[in-house]
């Protein structure tokens, strides 16, 4: 017995310093992964010395004596901050995500090789002119030389994720960063995704189901989809959007069709208190550990720049120079079109083409997958566009027996030159200058926010296809592939449009219906002269436009007039509620109990409308549509008929239903919280989750990876903290403003920039979240242009010198 005492201890003793040893090794390999931001380094591709100054946030600030020297060092501090980030964006674009994340990433790989970012990014690289291809060529070389500093100073794989991910980095090609630009314009649209929605409302209740997005001002739906496919029916919808969705969505940081928005406004210098036009920008995108937002400053030979990168795009999205300002948002508008391709029966290789039965193009790819076996893929091809399987979970519900899916991009075009007009905005001297610029953008098409001492405009830029009058559905619904009325009759440049008046313009994405640019318009008008702390003030505004102008009509009958029920009882909840509600301003602070009692109630009575027609449809039906509910309460083309509850046998009318969806609120949050619902806090339920793409899903390493925090805010405020909408966490902010600047060209020095995480993807470095308190409170970091002020500021400096 002694014996096995003395041998169990000496086993214990064992594990545990074999487990020290292990963590102490850990460790060690990890931190060698951490820069060094005051060092030099010998390095081929750089003309003469530059310069890459730290400042305290870790924003590199660079000068070198070429552009394309300034370029090669971007690339250098990008590949030193997120270098796993990067090279994961590239895997995303070219579809190679299984290689190292299994076979949970297959559907997106799958997706982006039948997109062809890749294929098409390459073909594009010789359309750019020739300053954008050195700009590219220096870029890339900056990020394979500290690849190659990695490799020849042991510093620990370049990043601590890349020891547990089998990941042999390849050298940087010019080529990836127009892919992952692709991959960018794709994620911004969400065209075919509403497309295949409203075709899934129709099959569903033809008359009236696509009234949910219809009367939400999301386009025209002329006719039912099964009149266009004979025999076409609604698959059993089923529940497919998860938490573990979402991650699988995120793996790669951006995917196609998630959406992104952003708010970007102007005013001109007679409306501002130091005589200089001001310019608002912030991006809303899924929120990621680290962010996809980058900030840097660049001293090129036209001047200083600064403002938001992202890493693997050698180019300022937002930002400004000495004389100009520039902002950016995605236009929303109707960019893609799904076309339903009939397969020839008993032949899968021909489709039913404009002059009859036609072969598919083809070419088969190998998906190789970690931990699982290779996939051989065959991508085909129509006259429209690649035939796709992935593109929408709900896909294969509206696709008749016998067909396929092909889809129509602007962004598939081969000679884009949207990278081009990026880099060559960073040089432009005023607007007219960036307008000729921008001419030149392909996707994402873009409203363009630009401000100088002349003033400030607003322009739509990109590609925007071009339908026939009697297109079937006018790109509102998949059409069949074989009708030539359904083709795109040409693809135009985006035509310079002027929103606003001389001295104020406001751009928005149009996903919330118009209430987020009413919004900002009050702000804006409310006051006559600007400051910057005043546009700060309302980029940071958190007032629902939805939740004060649904609020007094669906609780129109049902406020609390008289005495106050027992205390305790289901009446004296809602009594209190309701109290709460009709004194409230519709500020959705997280410290307050309305905006999760108003949130609850809406999305409940949506969910009643909707589900005994919709069916389990109903779950895919995930956001609000306050447009919807505002036409079904005012009786507008009599869609109150969605108050009444078909299997029921009396007939429910609207306040009865507001009522019912109240109290079935209330109750579930009680389950959560208890009963007084004045101790509820919107807070405790809204928190925004920067999930790590790779490592965030996995226990224990997520709890070190991921961010959390409680915010303010909500789908529709101009501060977008937009829900998750489902279970298990339907109010976990899943979006936000990734990037926040404001820029005062009266005091360029005062303009101000913030990112939601930190500069840095190394979990390690206290520059991983250093700036993600400072986001949450609505707090900036100021970025000057002025050389000495960088240097005087500096707490690190890394010098590359010529080798």
């Amino acid at each position: 017995m002694l014996t096995i005492f003395r041998w169990l201890l000496r086993l214990t003793v064992a594990l545990i310093v074999l487990g020290v040893v292990s963590g102490v090794l850990i460790w060690y390999f990890a931190i060698r992964s951490l820069p060094d931001y005051d060092a030099s380094f010998r390095v081929e591709g750089i003309s003469a010395p530059v310069e890459i100054v730290r400042s305290t946030e870790n924003v590199p600030h660079i000068f070198g004596d070429s552009d394309e020297d300034v370029f090669f060092a971007l690339g250098v501090a990008h590949a030193q901050d997120r270098l796993f980030q990067m090279t994961v964006l590239r895997r995303a674009a070219q579809g190679r995500l299984s290689e190292i994340f299994g076979p949970g990433s297959l559907p997106a790989d799958d997706l982006a090789r039948r997109l062809g970012f890749q294929r098409h990014a390459t073909a594009s690289l010789a359309a750019q002119d020739e300053g954008t291809k050195r700009a590219l060529a220096a870029y890339a070389a900056g990020v394979n030389q500290w690849i190659a500093q990695v490799n020849l100073e042991a510093r620990g794989r370049g990043a601590p994720e890349f020891f547990l991910f089998p990941d042999q980095i390849t050298y940087w090609q010019p080529a990836d960063s127009i892919a992952i630009l692709k991959l960018l314009a794709a994620a911004s649209s969400t065209a075919a995704a509403d497309e295949i929605l409203r075709a899934r409302l129709s099959l569903a209740w033809p008359e009236h189901g696509p009234e949910i997005v219809s009367l939400s001002g999301s386009g025209p739906v002329l006719q039912p989809y099964a009149a266009l496919f004979a025999g076409a029916r609604l698959g059993l919808p089923e529940r497919r959007r998860t938490d573990a969705d979402r991650h699988r969505d995120l793996i790669g940081f951006l995917a196609p069709g998630l959406g992104i928005g952003a708010n970007s406004f102007a005013t001109s210098a007679d409306r501002t208190t130091a005589g200089g036009a001001l310019l608002a920008n912030d991006l809303h995108v899924p929120l990621t550990a680290p962010s996809l937002f980058y900030l840097a400053r660049l001293e090129l030979a036209s001047g200083g720049v600064i403002g938001a990168t992202i890493p693997g795009i050698p180019a300022i999205l937002s930002g400004r120079n000495p004389q100009l300002a520039w902002g950016m948002a995605p236009a929303g508008i109707d960019d893609t079109d799904i076309y339903v391709e009939e397969v020839q029966p008993g032949n899968a290789s021909r489709y039913r083409g404009q002059t009859g039965w036609t072969e598919f193009a083809t070419r088969r790819e190998v998906i190789r997958v970690r931990d699982g076996v290779d996939q051989t893929i065959t991508l085909r091809e129509t006259e429209n566009g690649p035939v796709v399987t992935t593109i929408d979970p709900g896909l294969r519900d509206i696709l008749p027996l016998g067909h396929v899916a092909s889809v129509r991009w602007t962004g598939l075009a081969t000679n884009d030159r949207t990278m081009s007009a990026l880099i060559g905005l960073m040089s432009a001297q005023g607007q007219s200058q960036a307008r000729d610029v921008l001419s030149a953008v392909v996707a994402p098409a873009m409203t363009v926010t630009l401000a100088d001492a002349s003033g400030v405009s607003q322009s739509l830029v990109g590609a925007l296809p071009q339908r026939a009058d009697d297109h079937p559905t006018r790109g509102a619904m998949p059409v069949p592939g074989w009708l030539r009325e359904g083709r795109w009759t040409d693809i135009l440049p985006a035509a310079r449009v002027a929103l606003g008046d001389d001295n104020m313009v406001i751009g928005t994405e149009e996903h919330a219906g118009g209430l987020r640019r009413a919004r900002l318009k009050h702000l804006l008008q409310e006051r006559e002269i600007h400051s910057r702390d005043s546009f700060v003030s309302s980029q940071l505004d958190i007032v629902s436009p939805a939740a004060r102008a649904l609020l007094p009509l669906v609780g129109a009958d049902l406020w609390f007039t008289g005495e106050p029920a027992a205390p305790g009882t289901p009446e004296r909840q809602r009594q209190d509620a309701l109290r709460l509600l009709a004194e409230w301003d519709g500020q959705m602070n997280e410290h307050l109990p309305e905006p999760l009692i108003y949130s609850a109630w809406m999305a409940a009575l949506q969910d009643r409308l909707i589900r005994d027609e919709l069916g389990p449809l109903a779950d895919d039906i995930d956001s609000l549509h306050p447009a919807f509910i505002d036409a079904v309460l005012r009786n507008r083309s009599g869609a109150a008929r969605w108050c009444d509850i078909v299997q029921s046998a009396p007939d429910e009318d609207c306040t009865t239903i507001a009522r019912q969806s109240l109290d079935l609120a209330i109750l579930e949050l009680s389950a959560h919280f208890g009963p007084d619902v004045t101790s509820w806090r919107w807070g405790n339920l809204h928190q925004a989750r920067h999930i790590h793409p790779g490592l965030g899903d996995r226990t224990g390493l997520g709890w070190i990876m991921n961010l959390t925090q409680s915010v303010s805010g909500g789908d529709f405020t101009v501060a977008q903290s937009a829900s998750q909408g489902r279970d298990p966490a339907p109010w976990q902010a899943v979006t936000g403003a990734g990037y926040r600047g404001v820029y005062d060209l009266a005091d360029p020095d005062s303009s101000v920039f913030i990112i939601s995480t930190g500069q840095s993807g190394h979990p390690l470095s206290r520059h991983y979240d250093d700036l993600a308190g400072l986001w949450r409170r609505g707090e900036y970091i100021s970025m000057s242009l002025d050389p000495q002020l960088a240097r005087a500021a500096a707490v690190g400096t890394t010098r590359l010198i010529p080798r």
